[in-house]
């Protein structure tokens, strides 16, 4: 007897309103200015950039556009940054540790301008998030960044305190936390959709199903060559990301794609949702693997995604951790149904930064480590004004050396399942140290 599916579909909500499509087939140029390999949101944008300076561009995507994590992520316009500040002035110094927390910022204020300015109906919304926390001493150190953000950036920040905790969410998981105003959400494949319709009336040409299977220098410019036939590009960039295959071997051997997992809920009743999720906010947590979770744009399902511990095929396993994962924030819905499920990569690295480097000439806009929203546009749009040579609007923090490559490591990212549950085993045990 065959088992009942966990949810009704295997594919992303947003492909319901949105669905990523081929678009028609075009002849290659023989020449460009620039060649782009990937048409996500960096891709995309930089595309955007360097057509309305005048360019020929052509972008090159091995799947349809946007069928990879710019329509299978959560639409958080988050623009995390992993490592903390003191983690990062270690590593890199205080001077660069300040000017990347500001950058997030400015980098969300792009993308919310970006979003007026050129009219995208992708049902953006500025809530606001509110981070959850999982023992006083979390509570602590939360209490203290929101105080640094407000201080710092003037971002409207501040704590939350258990008691006032189901103003915000209606669960006793948490122990308090953090609301942050500068955070939204939208609908990540209708936001792909009009950054698509908006590069290609500015003249970029983007080439669905067409894999580039390698870039070589040739003379003053490159040679790239994909499965439609070959281009010659005076310049290339390379914003794959968690796709990222063996035409860019230097690359593949520093990213590594990480799986993340949503679920979403049948529709629920107002009355649940308004209790539920009162203020409609963006919701993540304070744990290693923490879940991050939200209402859909209509207000009508709970999204929820996490990091996927699996590596290989489709199995249930991570989509009963995140049913589970559900049910103990909210005990009601044990019952619900899930309409979707589906899992995308996102690309993780040693340094856990965005980055712009160039190496042999080629430049890469890669590495969002899972907050693309945010930071695939803002990369891809200082990569685009770096190889225009507009040097002070392509001024970034985040243009510095290329991540550290992986030993061992060409493609296969065998090792992330044990990644993965060691850092469960320690959300684990600071769950059990919080609860005593």
């Amino acid at each position: 007897m065959e088992k009942p599916a966990i949810a009704d579909k295997n594919t992303p909500y947003w492909w319901e309103a949105a669905p990523v499509r081929a678009l028609p087939r075009q002849p290659l140029a023989k020449m460009v200015d620039v060649a782009i390999v990937g048409a996500g949101y960096a891709g995309l944008s930089a595309g955007l950039v360097l057509a309305r300076a005048g360019r020929s561009v052509a972008a090159f995507d091995a799947m349809n556009p946007g069928e990879g994590a710019s329509s299978r992520n959560g639409g958080i316009t988050s623009g995390s940054i992993r490592p903390d500040y003191a983690t990062i002035t270690r590593r890199f110094g205080e001077d660069k540790a300040i000017a990347i927390e500001a950058e997030g910022k400015t980098a969300r204020e792009f993308l919310y301008d970006f979003i007026r300015t050129e009219g995208l109906d992708c049902d953006f919304r500025l809530v606001g998030q509110f981070k959850g926390v999982i023992g006083f001493e979390q509570y602590e150190k939360t209490a203290r960044s929101a105080e640094l953000l407000a201080k710092r950036l003037g971002i409207e920040s501040y704590a939350v305190p258990y008691s006032e905790q189901r103003n915000y969410i209606d669960t006793d998981f948490y122990r308090g936390g953090m609301v942050r105003m500068d955070i939204g959400g939208l609908h990540p494949a209708k936001f792909h959709a009009e950054l698509l319709r908006v590069a290609l009336a500015a003249g970029l040409t983007v080439h669905s199903g067409t894999r580039v299977t390698s870039i070589e220098k040739d003379g003053a410019g490159f040679r790239v060559t994909t499965s439609a036939g070959s281009v010659q590009a005076r310049q290339v960039l390379v914003c794959t990301d968690g796709y990222t295959d063996s035409a860019v071997p230097f690359l593949r051997r520093r990213l590594v794609p990480v799986r993340s997992r949503i679920i979403v809920t049948e529709e629920l009743a107002p009355e649940v949702m308004a209790r539920l999720m009162p203020k409609q906010m963006m919701l993540i947590e304070g744990r290693q693997l923490g879940f991050y979770f939200r209402p859909t744009p209509d207000g009508k399902r709970i999204l929820l995604g996490g990091r996927d511990s699996s590596h290989a095929g489709d199995p249930d396993g991570p989509k009963l951790f995140l049913r589970k994962g559900l049910v103990k924030l909210f005990p009601e819905l044990e019952n619900v149904r899930l309409s979707h499920t589906w899992f995308g990569n996102v690309a993780m690295h040693r340094d856990m930064l965005p980055r712009i480097f160039e190496k042999d000439g080629v430049v890469y806009a890669t590495g969002f480590c899972g907050s693309g929203v945010v930071w695939a546009p803002w990369i891809g749009t200082r990569a685009a004004h770096k190889l225009l040579g507009q040097n002070a609007d392509a001024r970034t923090a985040f243009d510095f050396r290329p991540p550290a490559s992986i030993p061992l490591y060409r493609g296969n990212p065998w090792f992330m399942p044990a990644v993965i549950q060691t850092y469960r085993m320690q959300d684990r045990i600071a769950l059990c140290r919080a609860s005593r």
